[in-house]
């Protein structure tokens, strides 16, 4: 388990990181999700005592990190997959890494099997793809057979068959109770993924809830619409709290109407209608509606 209480991190004038509190909870997949410069990698940096809280403290497992005597044991971590010595090879790596905790060879060889390091364990690190970088370091994490484990974007660099590995890992390792704290910019992967989000905004926590409740809070109905007479029910449908969205001839997408009501509109005035379709609504959807004022370095196209 993973505890912030008035979590702040501050550098000279600016606030990174502002009065967090949150449990990552164990048995479930933790989302750890916020735009740029949000203060998401402050935080995981303040829960590993890579960073010095300002005010507040976080735990792990009832501790902070440098109080545990193992900590390998209790907590694995994925910051940086390039934080590595480029002329080891990556079993020598890992095994530098379990000599520090009286961890075995044996245990060595099964964080190497697990994530598909064979052919490569005696090459040197400095030669790795980004993909191998990142299953080296998801190695590195597991070393300890920790409770608790910290991933920053975990899938970055992986082919599809890699993205599925990880999902399918971190979701079995919460199946077992362990805590698991993902942070990752793939909306879709996350949705798959995560059971729990907590949102991040210029340092502070914009939501902490279940997957379904960010998604359906924060998005509106969206209706699909497939008629030969959709500019006249486009017209009919106008008004201040409905949307109606024209991506092709004889086809809208209608948001803040209900889709029985577009329906019985259109038989009222006798209306063909070819197609009525509510369409799901996306973790992307809901996250840019949630972080669309906090946002800090957004790009000329988007303003």
């Amino acid at each position: 388990m993973i505890t912030a209480a008035g979590l702040s991190k501050r550098y000279g004038a600016k606030t990174a990181v502002d009065g967090l509190d949150f449990t990552v909870h164990p048995g479930r997949v933790t989302g750890f999700l916020g735009p740029n410069g949000a203060g998401k990698s402050t935080t995981m940096r303040m829960i590993v005592g890579l960073d010095r809280p300002s005010a507040g403290s976080v735990t792990v497992n009832g501790k902070p990190y440098a109080h545990h005597r193992a900590p390998l044991h209790e907590v694995g971590a994925l910051l940086d997959a390039k934080a590595v010595h480029t002329g080891r090879t990556a079993e020598n790596h890992l095994r530098a890494m379990a000599a520090t905790h009286g961890i075995g060879e044996r245990r060595v060889r099964e964080v190497i099997e697990l994530t598909g390091l064979e052919s490569v364990a005696r090459k040197r690190v400095g030669g790795f793809s980004l993909g191998m970088g990142q299953r080296l370091g998801i190695a590195a994490a597991l070393l300890g057979d920790p409770a608790t484990l910290i991933l920053d974007e975990p899938v970055n660099g992986l082919d599809p068959e890699g993205v599925l590995w990880v999902r399918r890992l971190v979701r079995s390792l919460a199946a077992e109770g362990r805590t698991i704290f993902l942070s990752s910019h793939l909306m879709s992967e996350m949705a798959q993924t995560a059971d729990h989000l907590i949102v991040l905004g210029k340092g502070r926590i914009i939501t902490d809830a279940p997957v379904a409740d960010v998604i359906a809070g924060n998005t509106g109905t969206r209706v699909r619409v497939r008629s030969p007479h959709a500019s006249q029910l486009a017209d009919l449908l106008a008004g201040p709290d409905v949307s109606v969205m024209r991506s092709e001839a004889g086809l809208l997408e209608i948001t803040g109407v209900e889709a029985s009501g577009i329906g019985d509109l259109a038989a009222e005035h006798s209306l063909a209608i070819h197609e009525l379709t509510t369409l799901n609504a996306s973790l992307e959807e809901a996250y840019m509606a949630l972080t669309a004022d906090a946002v800090e370095y957004r790009t000329e196209a988007l303003r």
